[in-house]
This record gives structure tokens, C-alpha cells and sequence, in this order.
């Protein structure tokens, strides 16, 4: 307690302990009263304004706020609008005429310390939200409803080269240019609108940050207006900021691309490693030289017209070219035999789907290839090799290829035989489409050749 009519003091300290409040110490000058508040700590000051010394009680008061950030209410015969108008600028938490009563003074007192601590809670929350938005790795700024920026955290100082002190207070698009990265557009333009039309709107997408300097680089941007209760709005709902939320992407953008270039090398060193197999294998078998390229052409062309994925596509492709590498184990008397195959020799050639999956099933391709080349010779109706396997249970990538190597086969010469023709291999498909053939397969590979003129090169 702050008064210095000593027995106005006594009668306000005995008032208070039958309120059941207790007076740490009862001082009489504005000096005295900033120690005292530095040193005990007391939860309220009540205050005399008229005070002994140089200092009176609202010079007092605003050393305390400043210094201790304790609660003060004034108790004072002065009302005059000068003592007003100067009592006003220490924010105080209460301000009591003498003389008064003991209910007025309890009342002022309860309400000046919930003020208090709701203010100091609110003080701690702005701390900790203000802490985390200056953490954070993205940049941030918020503005008022006006567009004027009112927080920019260092990340966002840094990216758009401009101190937080130069920016505060400015509109949003004096402080920085954010364009559209697809179509050049001013996304600040369009914050600005929607700002000054009181609507809500929420911006996501890849976008170009101009600095002051003039530097360009790649953010990923969030911008949403601010809606709800706060200080700014004048009602509920109101629109009364917004705040934009910014990563640079000049790294990730270089990563990505080294990643791209990274996944292009790989693929064109897949393409390479296929192919040299594919030779491995026709370099033993002169006369089916270029077999396994046309079938991959062939089923690429079915899969295509039947508008598979390309991921699919490139699987049946790779596999396309490798479907014969299990021949590598066939003896090359019985691949270049220019006779029909005994039983026992085309025996030992139709295990080369099986040789083919062996070789290729310990490479982690990222489509099943080694199930598709052992499965290029089965058919529908069971009938085909090694494992008679039947309708659905044969992957849709291999009935596709099955086609193809039917179509090839039948069209190319073999040493045992002339070449049958492209009209008899289509008839061949065609007659056993459903039953050998995947019906599907069938009409796409009918339709590449009888309508939209395709050819084996």
C-alpha cells in the first residue's frame, strides 16, 4: 500500500485484513514504493496519486509496470481529467475515489487480480505461440485486415531480404512479390482483394517469391485468411487478417531434379542390361535374331490399344525382350535344327519358360518379368507349358505377350519351315481366340493390323 496520510494508511490496512487481505509493507513515497514492489513481490499495489518526493503515483506506477509487471489500482480524492487522461497511460487495474466503501474496494481488488492473471496466461500463450512461429523452419507472416504485415518470423525476414522493423506496419505487397509460378499472376493482388471483399479464401500451390533484392526462388505457399474472434474483428467470423505460410524449394527443387536424372540414367541402364541379355540369347540362335524385339514391339502396340498403364506397358516390354532368354540353355543343334523336333528334343525346349524364370527371378524388377516369361507359353484352356496352367491364373501381361510371340513366330521363318505368313497367324489368334488366346489381346492385336494398318518391322 502506497499512501502517505498515515492515518488514512492505518484505516485502509485494517479495512483490507477484515477483508482478509494482508499488507506486506505500507510505504508513503513514490521511491519507495518501486523498491518495494522490485524486492517483495507483493500480487496488487493500491496506490495514493498525491505521494511525498519527487515521484507522485503515477510516476510510481509506471516504474512498477515496467520493472515488476505487478497489477496497480489507484486510491485517490483527484478525478480532475488531467489525472485521468496521465493515470490512463500506466494501464491500471482499478481506480478508486475516496472515500469509499469496503464492498467497492473488495470488488476492485478480485476483478484487478483475475485481470491480471488471465493477462498474464494470455502473455505466456503469445510467448509460446510467438516462440514457435520464430522455430519453425517455414516462414511466416501475418497481416492485418487492411493487408498491413503485423508478424514475420526470421525464416521470412531472411527469404524476403527485409528486416522485421522495415517490414511491420507496411501492406503486405509493398514488403514482397509472390507470383503464380504457372501463370506469372500476382498472388498478392489476389490476398488484397479478398481482404478488401471481407471473403474468405485459402491459397495452396507452388509459387515464385521475388525478394527486394530482386532474387526469384520456389516456395510452396499457404495463404488463408483469418476468421474467428479476435482483437481486429468487429464480430465473430469476421475476416480480419491473413496469414501466409511459405517453404523454400530451391533445394528440393535440385534434389528433385538430380532425382529425375538419377531415375532416367537407371532406366536407360535397365534398357541397356535387357538388351544385352536378349543378344546373349540370339547370338546363339542366329535364326530367331530380332524374335524377341518385334514380340516386344507387338505386345507394346496390343497393351497400348488396350490402354494399359505405362508402368504395365514398360513391364510388358522388358519382358517381351527377355521372354526367350531361358533358350540360352537349349544346345544350339536343336535351336538351328533344320528338321522337325523329336519328342525328346522338344521336350528338353519347352523347359526354357522355366530356365528363363530362374535366371531372372533374383532381379528385383519393379514388374513381375520373371512370372511373365514363364508364362508366355501357357494357354487358357490348359494347354499350354510348363505348368498347364488355365484362364485367370495366367497374368494379363503374359496373355498379351502370348499373342504377340504367336503372331511373330508364325510370321518369321524358322529353320524347320518357311515363314506361314501375317494372314495365317491372324486367323491362328483369331480361330482360338477365348480358348488358347485372351480374347481381349486377340481383338486389340485383329484390329492394330486389319484396321489401323500396323506392321512387324
Amino acid at each position: 500500500m502506497v499512501e502517505d496520510e498515515p492515518i488514512v494508511a492505518l484505516d485502509i490496512r485494517r479495512r483490507l485484513g477484515h477483508l482478509g487481505y494482508a499488507v506486506v509493507d505500507c510505504v508513503s513515497s513514490g521511491e519507495a514504493a518501486a523498491r518495494a514492489a522490485e524486492t517483495q513481490h507483493p500480487d496488487l499495489v493500491l496506490m495514493d496519486i498525491m505521494l511525498e518526493g519527487d515521484m507522485d503515483g503515477i510516476d510510481a506506477a509506471a516504474v512498477i509496470r515496467k520493472r515488476a509487471n505487478i497489477p496497480v489500482i489507484y486510491l485517490t480524492a483527484f478525478a480532475d481529467e488531467e489525472t485521468l487522461h496521465r493515470a490512463k497511460i500506466t494501464e491500471p487495474f482499478g481506480y478508486i475515489i475516496k472515500p469509499f466503501e469496503d464492498r467497492e474496494l473488495e470488488t476492485c481488488i478480485q476483478m484487478a487480480l483475475f485481470k491480471h492473471k488471465m493477462d498474464a496466461r494470455l502473455q505466456r500463450s503469445e510467448r509460446w505461440l510467438s516462440t514457435t512461429l520464430r522455430s519453425i523452419g517455414d516462414a511466416v507472416i501475418s497481416t492485418d485486415r487492411e493487408g498491413r504485415i503485423r508478424f514475420m518470423n526470421p525464416v521470412a525476414e531472411h527469404l524476403c531480404a527485409m528486416p522485421k522493423g522495415h517490414a511491420l506496419g507496411q501492406p503486405l505487397q509493398t514488403a514482397l512479390r509472390i507470383l503464380d509460378e504457372n501463370t506469372g499472376e500476382d498472388l498478392g493482388i489476389l490476398v488484397d482483394n479478398a481482404l478488401r471483399q471481407r471473403r474468405s479464401f485459402c491459397l495452396k500451390e507452388s509459387a515464385i517469391l521475388v525478394s527486394r533484392k530482386g532474387e526469384e526462388r520456389p516456395i510452396d505457399l499457404s495463404a488463408s485468411a483469418i476468421v474467428g474472434e479476435s482483437p481486429f474483428a468487429e464480430q465473430e467470423g469476421d475476416i480480419h487478417g491473413v496469414v501466409l505460410v511459405f517453404r523454400d524449394m530451391t533445394d528440393a527443387r535440385r534434389t528433385e531434379a538430380a532425382l529425375k536424372d538419377s531415375v532416367r540414367t537407371l532406366g536407360r541402364t535397365l534398357e541397356e542390361i535387357v538388351a544385352a541379355l536378349a543378344t546373349t540369347t540370339e547370338k546363339r540362335d542366329p535364326y530367331t535374331a530380332g524374335h524377341q524385339l518385334r514380340v516386344g514391339t507387338i505386345a507394346e502396340a496390343i497393351a497400348r490399344d488396350m490402354r494399359l498403364t505405362e508402368d504395365q506397358i514398360q513391364g510388358i516390354r522388358v519382358a517381351s525382350l527377355l521372354h526367350d532368354i531361358g533358350k540360352i540353355y537349349i544346345p544350339a543343334e536343336i535351336l538351328s535344327k533344320p528338321a522337325m523336333l523329336t519328342i525328346h528334343e522338344m521336350n528338353l525346349m519347352k523347359t526354357h519358360p522355366e530356365v528363363g524364370y530362374d535366371i531372372l527371378k533374383g532381379i528385383s524388377f519393379p514388374w513381375p518379368v520373371a512370372e511373365m516369361v514363364l508364362q508366355h507359353h501357357e494357354r487358357l484352356d490348359g494347354t499350354g507349358y510348363p505348368r498347364g496352367m488355365r484362364a485367370d491364373t495366367i497374368l494379363m501381361e503374359s496373355r498379351i505377350i502370348m499373342v504377340a510371340d504367336v503372331v511373330e513366330a508364325m510370321s518369321s521363318h524358322r529353320p524347320y519351315r518357311a515363314a506361314l505368313g501375317l494372314d495365317l497367324a491372324l486367323e491362328e489368334i483369331e480361330m482360338h481366340a477365348g480358348t488358347r488366346y485372351d480374347p481381349l489381346a486377340v481383338r486389340h492385336c485383329l484390329r492394330l493390323f486389319r484396321e489401323r494398318g500396323f506392321a512387324i518391322t
